[in-house]
This record gives structure tokens, C-alpha cells and sequence, in this order.
């Protein structure tokens, strides 16, 4: 057995010192500089990769050779491996073992298996918790913490650190030579986790000294004389747990995101220091968009990032989730990116939710991945577990751990990558459209809500808040085959897009918003919606007329809105909506300047102001949206915005079931992905030059019949 002992007596001493030191300092022990990636050593990959999640410590018997036999019999060319178990790498503190996945990558590469290898950071040991249970997540209220679920630590705390950091430089240390392992996924799925330890508020007291520099400053920016809750001495701010300030909710949130950005930095720097160069470093976000994980500043740190993206399957496998997910990886870097998750066959953490897809829908869902810019598509997982909290989420084999039917669409799929993967690879997508995401607006609007779940009048989980909004923004956008790409209030420039979609833009310092005007103003297209512009940088509401700096592009002022108790319609359907001719929650009393109303409520009150406006401002215009759209309006309000922006053409015109993806591949040849994401046979005309389907060698010349779940992927001669 291979393992390393590390004096253990010396290092708990240590380590006891260390800790008073930092509670009195209020600093973390890094122990590396955070740097900025530089890619430029890392090799291009020849083909898509295309693989599993593999566990042979989860399995019930030894079968290692079984299971590598049956990913090379189905084609398979990558595992991602090692990030879940601490517990084997270091089963006691200061000894580690490397035997029991030694002999996974040694038969993984002799069979062509490259390996991602993890670090497992995201789930502490028995031993670690029982000598140092302070590591754990507080949470915010005082409750207590318990052991047992993953993901429950203080990712600041000086202990987790020093052990972290020690199993991540001995891992990376005796697998930088190996040449099956082509690079590193740092943690796994990381957020903040709500920890609220004392090491994290005194960082971040530190953070707001910094920030602010007097109690003064931070007095006027939360408006704290409310209530006589002024901070005269920072020793005086109390904690998170009861806030009532706005101001102080908002810069906690974007504590918890630059807490998750510091620990992934430092991970991914502790982790360069000692791989192979060639190696690269990624990390797997748990999904898109998330409160407390700011992707786009960690992606700073990554050599290329990754994301894990579970979606419908059935009759709601659409691509729609996909899409909107990977739009978003894509746009943190402008770059290609990894699926390192998504679905094999049915998911939940319960038996209630088991949906395993129909016949094609793996196949699809693969080159979903891919026209959306994926380089890399791994399942979660290779074989279902046979106990404990993910037993309904099945892999690629189930609990009986033979070939079945997903087993047989995968190899099918594998096999056809073989063939076009180096086709499909690198790419290269260009959008006419973005969406401005604003993660302070999505936390700020969960702080403040504007609706309910419940009845009228009574506190519930919103029905509609800012991350619904921008989905139902995204999917019109989908379903109108119009490639999306996200841009951030740091974007420095907009001008590269036709289209600027702003969904509830509630948080906003003046330059964002003159930014925006300025993009009107120079020929762009923008359609916003309610609440934008109405809350500074510090989520104070601005105190002159709304919407405060976009007055003049936009057209128009308010100074009253109101909630909608039941769904009202627009006069005269002027979108053409039919019976979803319909808006509900939200109203702001929209009084136009120069703007040209473009839908009127019909209601006796409410009817005697507009509810969608358009202003030409400049070369360009902006349309706004005072209030929520049903998503059928949604969708032909932005058809018509497509067309006055001279986007809409023929992709506007497929088959409802239907979708299209577009871009240029290393070959420099353009690719149209083709989608029939329905039970049907669809048949239409194809308007782009000839050329042939990679999946079937036929030429493709003036029309495309997809069977049900199909798709074709043209390359153009």
C-alpha cells in the first residue's frame, strides 16, 4: 500500500496557535498568491471528449475490469474521478494512500481512458470533523452544526485550509507525471454554504473597512440612522443573522461570492504550483447563475470552465435548460467550456422524480451539449449507487450494473463521435443577442420580492421573481432560434451585440446605466423590463424620478406602481398573444416624454397608463416592459423587436418542435445543428449553403427530415 505518514502532535499544536492567531487578526492562511490563468500551455483537444463519472469505491464488488472493458467496448474516452473521497485518500490524519486509485487510472489508460482527477475538498472526513468540528458551517440564526451531509464547512477556516490544502499538494504531487491524467477539477459544485463562523464575519468587517473606509461612509451608503442603528465603531457592526438594511444584505451576499472566488483561486493556484503544465484546472459550477458564486470572477482562475447541467426529460426534454446554462458558461470566458455532469438516466435525491429519457433523447442530448459549445460531456455518473442519498440518481448502467438501453445509446453515440468528434470540437459561436445578468438584481429583488406565493396580502416563496424572468426572457429567445449570449454589469462594451435584453436591472450605479444609454444611442437595440434602474449600487432607491438615469433613453417617468392582484390583458391584443394576451404582478404607472406607447392595460384604473413603451433614442431604440408578461406575449413582444433589428429570417420560421444552432468549427467551416425535440416527424426547408448531415454523410441541399428525438448536424461545403 502506498501511502505517506506525517507527524501528526506537532501539526495539531500548531495548528491550535494558529487558529487564536487568526480569530485575532481576522486573516486566512492562504498559503499561495491567487494568479490569473494562463491557458496558453495547455494542449487542444484533437476531439470531444466523452465520458462518465467513474466510482470503483462505490461499487458493491470488484469489478474494475469489467466496467473498463465495457467503456471501451462503448467508446468512451474520459472519467472524472477522485473528488468525492477524502476518507480514502487520507483515511487517518497525516496518512494517505494512493494504491485503490492507482490501479483505476493505470487500467484506465491502458485502455485510452484519459482521467480528470479531483481534489475532495467538498466533503470532510469522519476524523477531520471529530477533531476539529469548528470546522463546519455556522449558519446564520445560531444553529447549530451537525456532520453528515457534504458541502457543510467554513471554506475560510484556518484548520480546513491547512488540511486542504495538504491532501490537494500531496494528490496533485504523486499524479503530475501520470500521463492518463489531463487535468484537475478543483472542489466541487462550491458556494458559500451559509457560513456565518466568526472567521467570516471578521473578514468581513475587514472587507467593509476596506471598502468603505469610515463608519461614516458605511452609515450613509445602508441609510443605518433608520431605526438609530448607526455603526459609530467597526467593532459595533453587529452580524448578518437579524439585518434589516438592505444596503448590509446586498454586501453580505457579495461577501459570500467573494469568499468562493478567494477559495477556488487559491485552489486552483495551490494546484498549478505543483501539476504537470499541460494539466488543466477547472472547476464544475452546480448549475448556472447562482446567489452566492460569482462564475464570472472565478472562471478567471480556471483554465476552462465547467458546469453540471441536469435538465427535463421525456416531454420536457426541449434543450431549453442547456441552453440557458450554457449560454452562461460560454460567456464567462467568451470561450468553449466542459459538461461535467448531466443527465445519465433518471435523478432526485428521493424516489418521486424518476424520469429516464425516451429512446434518442441521450443520443440528442449529447449534441445538444455540443452546439452550445461543450468540448467535454461526462454523465453523472457510470453506475448507479446502491445505497444512500443519490440511489435514485441512476448512471449509465443501473443497480444491476449491466448493459441496457442507455448503455446502448451511449455507445452508439460514443461511436459516431469517433468519427466527427475533431468536427465538432472548438466551437466557435457568434450571437446577435445577449441578456444583461446582474446577480446583485437577482439578490437584491429575493430581499425585497415583488409577489407572492400565497394569497393576496400574505408573505410566500415568490411566484415570479428575477431568476423566473430571466428564464422566461431566455426561452422566448430559444424558442425564437436566436443564439444568446450573457453579458455582465463589468462588460465593458455592448456594442458587439444588435440585441441587449435587460431583465429587471433593480441594482445599478449610474455608469451601468449611462453605459446602456449610450448603447442605445449609438445604434442598439435594448428591451428592459420593470424595476430597472430603480436601486443604486448600495441598494438604496435612487431619489430622483424613476427610472433615474434612463430617463431620456427610455422615454418616460413614473413615480407610482402597484402590485396586480389577477392576471390583466393588453386592448386589442396588440402582439397578437391570443388568449396569453395577458400580464399580471407588477405595474409601474408609466407616464411618456417622448416615448411611443406600445400596449395599453385594459382596466379602468390602470387602463389610463401604458404598459409597454418604445422610445427612439440616438440611432437605436429601447423598448420597456412595465409590468410581467405572460411568456407567449413575451415571446411575440420580442419577435417584433427581432424584426425592427433586422434579426428575424428563417430560423424564425421552423417547426414549433424544432430548434437550430449555429457556429464555425476549427476547420473553419460552419455547422448548423438541427434539433426535432418532439415525438414527431418534422420535415423543412433548409436555407443555408449546401452542404453534409456529419451523422449520416447524406447531402443537404434545400430540405432536412428529422425522425422523432433526431438531429442533424450540417457542415457546409
Amino acid at each position: 500500500m502506498v501511502h505517506r505518514q506525517v507527524n501528526q502532535i506537532p501539526v495539531r499544536l500548531w495548528l491550535s496557535a494558529l487558529v487564536v492567531l487568526v480569530s485575532l487578526l481576522g486573516v486566512g492562511i492562504g498559503g499561495a498568491k491567487a494568479q490569473t490563468a494562463d491557458s496558453s500551455r495547455i494542449p487542444p483537444l484533437q476531439s470531444v471528449l466523452y465520458g462518465a463519472a467513474y466510482y470503483h469505491e462505490y461499487m458493491p464488488y470488484e469489478r474494475l475490469d469489467q466496467d473498463v472493458a465495457l467503456m471501451q467496448q462503448a467508446g468512451l474516452s474520459v472519467v472524472r474521478m477522485g473528488e468525492s473521497t477524502w476518507s480514502l485518500w487520507e483515511p487517518a490524519d497525516g496518512h494517505f494512500e494512493y494504491a485503490w486509485m492507482d490501479r483505476v487510472v493505470a487500467a484506465m489508460g491502458k485502455a485510452g481512458i484519459k482521467v480528470i482527477m479531483g481534489t475532495p475538498t467538498y466533503s470532510i472526513p469522519t476524523w477531520l470533523y471529530r477533531a476539529h468540528p469548528e470546522v463546519l458551517a455556522q449558519p446564520l440564526g445560531g444553529g447549530k452544526a451537525f456532520y453528515g451531509m457534504r458541502q457543510n464547512m467554513d471554506t475560510d477556516s484556518p484548520v480546513y485550509r491547512f488540511y486542504a490544502q495538504r491532501v490537494i499538494r500531496n494528490l496533485v504531487e504523486h499524479y503530475r507525471n501520470n500521463p492518463t491524467v489531463i487535468g484537475w477539477q478543483i472542489d466541487n459544485e462550491t458556494s458559500a454554504y451559509g457560513a456565518s463562523n466568526h472567521d467570516v464575519f471578521v473578514g468581513f468587517v475587514n472587507h467593509l473597512r476596506e471598502k468603505f473606509g469610515t463608519t461614516g461612509n458605511l452609515n450613509k451608503a445602508w441609510f443605518l440612522n433608520y431605526w438609530g442603528e448607526d455603526v459609530n465603531a467597526w467593532e459595533d457592526l453587529p452580524t448578518r443573522d437579524s439585518a434589516q438594511s438592505t444596503g448590509y444584505k446586498l454586501e453580505w451576499s457579495r461577501w459570500e461570492q467573494m469568499r468562493v472566488t478567494d477559495f477556488l483561486a487559491w485552489q486552483a493556484t495551490l494546484v498549478r504550483e505543483y501539476r504537470r503544465p499541460d494539466q488543466f484546472v477547472t472547476t464544475d459550477f452546480g448549475g448556472a447563475m447562482r446567489h452566492d458564486v460569482n462564475e464570472e470572477a472565478i472562471a478567471a482562475s480556471l483554465d476552462v470552465p465547467a458546469i453540471n447541467v441536469y435538465h427535463g426529460t421525456q416531454d420536457h426534454f426541449d434543450g431549453a435548460q442547456q441552453a440557458l446554462d450554457e449560454d452562461f458558461a460560454r460567456s464567462l470566458r467568451g470561450t468553449n467550456f466542459l459538461v461535467t455532469e448531466t443527465n445519465a438516466q433518471s435523478t432526485d435525491w428521493t424516489s418521486s422524480f424518476q424520469f429516464p429519457p425516451y429512446d434518442g433523447q441521450l443520443r440528442a442530448d449529447v449534441y445538444t451539449h455540443l452546439a452550445n459549445g461543450a468540448n467535454l460531456v461526462e454523465y453523472w455518473h457510470w453506475a448507479s449507487i446502491a445505497a444512500n442519498q443519490e440511489t435514485y440518481w441512476k448512471g449509465v448502467l443501473s443497480h444491476d450494473l449491466e448493459p441496457n438501453r442507455a448503455y446502448a445509446e451511449v455507445s452508439r453515440t460514443a461511436h459516431e463521435l469517433q468519427k466527427i468528434g475533431p468536427h465538432l470540437v472548438d466551437l466557435k459561436i457568434s450571437n446577435p443577442a445577449a441578456i444583461l445578468w446582474s446577480r446583485d438584481s437577482l439578490n437584491a429583488i429575493e430581499f425585497m420580492p415583488f409577489t407572492s406565493g400565497g394569497p393576496q396580502w400574505s408573505p410566500a416563496h415568490p411566484a415570479a421573481d428575477y431568476a423566473t424572468l430571466v428564464r422566461q426572457l431566455h426561452k422566448a429567445l430559444y424558442d425564437l432560434n436566436v443564439g444568446v449570449d450573457f453579458v455582465f454589469p463589468e462588460t465593458p462594451d455592448f456594442s458587439r451585440y444588435k440585441l441587449l435584453v435587460v431583465p429587471a436591472l433593480y441594482i445599478a450605479d449610474d455608469a451601468l446605466l449611462n453605459r446602456i444609454a449610450d448603447y442605445v444611442k449609438n445604434g442598439g437595440h435594448v428591451v428592459m423590463t420593470f424595476k430597472s434602474g430603480f436601486a443604486n449600487e448600495n441598494s438604496a432607491v435612487r431619489w430622483v424620478r424613476a427610472p433615474g438615469p434612463l430617463r431620456e433613453a427610455a422615454g418616460f417617468s413614473y413615480q407610482e406602481f402597484s402590485n396586480i392582484e389577477q392576471p390583466l390583458a393588453l386592448k386589442a391584443d396588440p402582439f397578437h398573444a391570443g388568449v396569453d394576451n395577458k400580464v399580471s404582478y407588477w405595474a409601474e404607472f408609466l407616464m411618456p416624454e417622448h416615448a411611443q406607447p406600445r400596449a395599453w392595460y385594459d382596466h379602468p384604473f390602470f387602463g389610463r397608463w401604458p404598459a409597454i413603451t418604445e422610445n427612439h433614442y440616438g440611432s437605436g431604440t429601447l423598448l420597456y416592459e412595465g409590468t410581467y408578461l405572460s411568456d407567449t406575449l413575451q415571446k411575440y413582444v420580442l419577435l417584433d423587436v427581432l424584426k425592427e433589428a433586422t434579426l428575424a429570417g428563417p430560423d424564425q420560421q421552423l417547426p414549433a418542435a424544432v430548434r437550430v444552432r449555429h457556429g464555425v468549427n476549427r476547420l473553419g467551416k460552419r455547422l448548423h445543428y438541427y434539433f426535432n425535440y418532439s415525438s414527431e416527424l418534422k420535415s423543412f426547408a433548409y436555407p443555408y449553403a449546401a452542404g453534409k448531415d456529419l451523422l449520416t454523410g447524406s447531402a443537404i441541399t434545400q430540405s432536412i427530415t428529422l425522425k422523432p428525438w433526431d438531429v442533424a448536424i450540417v457542415e457546409e461545403e
